[in-house]
């Protein structure tokens, strides 16, 4: 691998072990990877808060340990310095105000309160959410960055035109040391053109529609650039953050076009570039109920908990949900949690919509969600939600039947305990 002056100097231990040894990691990643370089990130999002029931062994030793060894594989413990790159935290275990509602142990929340503490001083800021994007994370068009979590690697590329690969911990943590990532993947433009054509034949409007859209995407092109041509309307933040977090989750989607709406693709042409489709694929009324039903893994229609926000919500979002519930009350038998990251249930919180959901039974959540928390009410056998990625793994990971539809559908199936759907 090709170094500049200054990488062979963190290689060599100027900026001291941590860095040092960081810059070894990402040498022998790119060396795998068949990387000829390394390229500057200033734009890191990862994983470093060690509150996992899993890791705890290794927190309880010290964060030093929990960065040396998870975030840059390291087996000798070395001094963690202050972070190269701008930083940020994602999603977490635990909610810091409502972990008792969560079941979690105390002292594995004053474990999470010290990580963070010591990360926080490193200059890692906790936005602690999967979607780092609408608290203050916005990439650039056309900048490097190192990200984590499928569902925010595919809306910096797709939606925003930033350009990161799906990294680990471990190359994650390297890269907010160093300021450098390996160069290839969808760091090489050659590599972003679409390679595969979605043909879109039935309306896609509703945030259900797109992810429904994505789940049928990410099934037919698996890890292939998609083109989305045809009736998508209504193209906004919320819609595609569904839609690229449900390509992710059916297939390993980290890069699409929309043409005439996402910024790499003013037209079919531009999003194609030299490439020519290798496949086509339609999308029609038939795939759209193909969809919706492979998403249903229930058979009880009794409901009894609604789980909303995956990826979190927008601000919008979470007003919409409390509008809905204004003056109502949810079934005495469900338990509904809205998920949106902190600093939007703050501002939730100032626009009335946490109380108004409160007055209805139900709990705004930030800083985690189900599927990494591994915590949902106890006793639940049925849960209903919104989120197409929630209805894929979900229903895995807890152990429960879970129904997929739109929001209405969801709270209608909060307020009277059955579930009835959208078709």
């Amino acid at each position: 691998m090709q170094l500049t002056d200054a990488e062979r100097a963190m290689r060599d231990g100027d900026g001291g072990e941590a860095v040092a040894a960081a810059m070894d990691l990402l040498i022998r990643y790119g060396e795998a990877l068949g990387a000829d370089r390394l390229v500057k990130t200033d734009n890191v999002a990862g994983a470093f808060n060690a509150s996992t029931p899993s890791i705890r062994p290794i927190a309880e030793r010290g964060m030093e340990e929990v960065f040396s060894k998870l975030n840059l594989d390291s087996d000798k413990t070395v001094e963690i310095p202050h972070m190269a790159a701008r930083t940020c935290q994602l999603i977490t275990g635990l909610d810091d105000q409502n972990w008792a509602l969560q079941g979690a142990d105390p002292q594995l929340v004053e474990m999470q309160r010290k990580n963070e503490a010591f990360i926080g001083r490193r200059g890692i800021n906790l936005f602690a959410t999967c979607t780092p994007y609408q608290v203050g994370n916005v990439p650039t068009f056309g900048e490097h960055c190192a990200w984590m979590e499928s569902s925010a690697v595919i809306y910096c590329n797709g939606a925003l035109g930033g350009r990161t690969n799906v990294e680990g911990k471990e190359s994650a943590g390297a890269a907010a040391l160093t300021g450098r990532i390996p160069y290839w993947g969808y760091h090489l433009t050659e590599n972003r053109y679409g390679t595969r054509r979605i043909r879109v034949d039935v309306p896609v409007e509703t945030m259900m529609d797109w992810g429904l859209l994505g789940y049928f995407t990410g099934e037919m092109v698996e890890e292939a650039v998609p083109v989305i041509e045809g009736q998508v309307s209504g193209v906004d933040l919320i819609r595609l953050k569904h839609f690229g977090a449900s390509a992710a989750s059916s297939g390993g989607v980290e890069m699409y076009h929309v043409p005439g709406h996402t910024p790499e693709a003013r037209s079919a042409e531009e999003a194609f570039g030299p490439n020519r489709a290798e496949e086509d694929f339609t999308y029609d009324a038939t795939a759209r109920k193909r969809m919706y039903e492979m998403l249903q893994s229930a058979t009880d229609r009794k409901v009894d908990f609604i789980m909303l926000g995956c990826p979190h919500n927008s601000i919008e979002q979470v007003g919409r949900i409390a509008h809905m519930l204004d003056g109502k009350r949810l079934h005495p038998d469900v338990v509904l949690w809205v998920h949106t990251p902190r600093a939007i249930r703050e501002v939730a919180v100032r626009s009335g919509y946490v109380g108004l959901i409160e007055a209805a039974g139900g709990t705004v959540m930030s800083d985690t969600c189900p599927a990494i928390s591994r915590r949902i009410p106890a006793g639940t056998r049925v849960i209903a939600t919104d989120s197409a990625k929630q209805a894929h793994y979900l229903p895995a990971i807890a152990k429960v039947q879970g129904w997929f539809g739109s929001l209405e559908a969801c709270i209608s199936a909060g307020l009277t305990g059955q579930w009835t759907g959208d078709f």
